[in-house]
């Protein structure tokens, strides 16, 4: 079992002081359009000096839980894989940096400090101070990288890097499914069904900051693996299609209702989208939300008209577009929630599925799902929705049916909202 010696405790929590730095969807896609070696580079510097601030603030905060919660065994493993990823963070550039890779790195910080940036261009800047050398940090800048030749072992670290960032993501898959098992070993020691507020207020900060991460360390990975798709920088979609990413939502809950219930047809859902309505934004995000949502409404159709039900009220997902956001609508007649219920729907942990029994080897993507989950399904959805700016919002009627906004950010420059 990995464990945390003192003087790597001492590293995490001077990296705990420093703030971290948020970058915005267009940021990244400005920067990583037609990469060379030199701005792959760049931005495993600039990895290599966030990540570990970003890992450490989550480090502390899961030493230091109330309530005992940082005691659970499935929270100190969650801890401990963070330390791990802190550690091969840190020491990889020392590691695996020639000499000369050493001073071109040194060459471009000072470029980047000397350079004055052309206005909307991405200056991910690390603040004074903020890693090991004390050196200003590096500042993505796409218009400095151009037009020069970069040595051969250049290629190769970036190479190694992204393998090591890769292990990294690799060994974060399960945390979802380890930190509820952790919220469950603490209802279990504290003989109680609910989990308190400050409690909750840490798991939004948590997983929002895992969002983040994952973000970033996808976005690395795929740049360097180049375009694999039109229109694609990275894991970004920069034309993704409303109409084309719902229908597929659609189709994937409506399979897994009618498989789970046993159904010839499940309920109809009824798509309203200008078919070329398109917006830069992470498909893999946007579907993830949608078919959370639409399982919620399938499934609380199902149980309100049973499965014997010959047609059920169909669904309606409504897709509009303003200056600022994409709003979309999803209504169902599933019997809504009573007033008194709705604040719960956002609670970790909340469900009115019977239990099911956590499996932390599982979950290896957040975006795969049973038909009703572990009480994640919405409040992760909020995360999602809010990491670059949106929103996910419900009104539900008692006695007929629940209606869901989702917005999302359509200017795309909104920066993470870093815990």
């Amino acid at each position: 079992m990995y464990r945390i010696s003192s003087q790597l405790s001492e590293k995490i929590k001077h990296f705990a002081t420093f703030p971290q730095t948020g970058v915005s969807l267009r940021q990244m896609v400005m920067f990583g359009q037609n990469p060379t070696q030199g701005t792959l580079f760049k931005a495993s510097q600039f990895l290599s000096e966030e990540l570990p601030i970003r890992l450490a603030h989550r480090v502390k905060e899961l030493e230091e839980l109330p309530h005992n919660l940082s005691d659970m065994p499935s929270i100190i493993r969650v801890k401990n894989w963070y330390a791990q990823s802190f550690q091969d963070l840190v020491e990889f550039p020392s590691k695996e940096m020639t000499p000369a890779l050493k001073d071109l790195a040194k060459s471009l910080n000072r470029q980047s400090e000397m350079q004055a940036l052309p206005e909307n261009s991405p200056n991910l800047a690390m603040p004074n101070g903020n890693n090991q050398s004390g050196r200003k940090g590096v500042s993505l800048s796409h218009s400095a990288m151009d037009g020069q030749e970069w040595p051969v072992e250049m290629h190769s670290y970036n190479e190694r890097f992204t393998k090591m960032i890769e292990a990294v993501k690799r060994r974060h898959d399960p945390v979802v499914t380890t930190v509820a098992q952790g919220i469950l070993e603490f209802k279990q020691q504290k003989r109680s069904h609910t989990v308190d507020t400050d409690i909750q207020a840490f798991l939004d900060r948590f997983y929002m900051s895992r969002i983040g991460i994952r973000m970033l360390i996808g976005q690395h990975i795929a740049l360097n693996k180049g375009p694999s798709r039109k229109d694609y920088v990275g894991i970004i979609c920069t034309k993704t299609n409303l109409a084309d990413m719902a229908q597929e939502a659609i189709d994937n809950a409506k399979f897994i209702c009618e498989d789970y219930y046993g159904l010839f047809r499940g309920p109809e859902v009824h798509l309203h989208c200008k078919k070329d309505l398109e917006f830069m934004y992470v498909p893999s995000h946007l579907s993830h939300m949608l078919f959370e949502l639409l399982k919620n409404s399938l499934r609380a159709v199902v149980e309100q008209y049973g499965t014997e039900c010959d047609e059920y009220p169909p669904i309606k997902l409504i897709v509009a577009q303003g200056k600022e956001d994409i709003a979309i609508k999803i209504s169902d007649e599933g019997g809504g929630i009573p007033r008194s219920g709705v604040p719960l729907v956002w609670t970790y942990m909340y469900t009115t599925a019977p239990s099911q029994h956590l499996d932390p080897t599982f979950d290896k993507s957040d975006f795969k799902a049973p038909m009703a989950g572990f009480g994640y399904g919405l409040p992760i959805s909020r995360l999602y929705a809010r990491y670059f700016g949106g929103d996910l919002k419900l009104i539900s009627m008692e006695g007929y049916g629940t209606d869901v906004y989702l917005h999302l950010n359509r200017i795309s420059n909104s920066d993470e909202p870093l815990p």
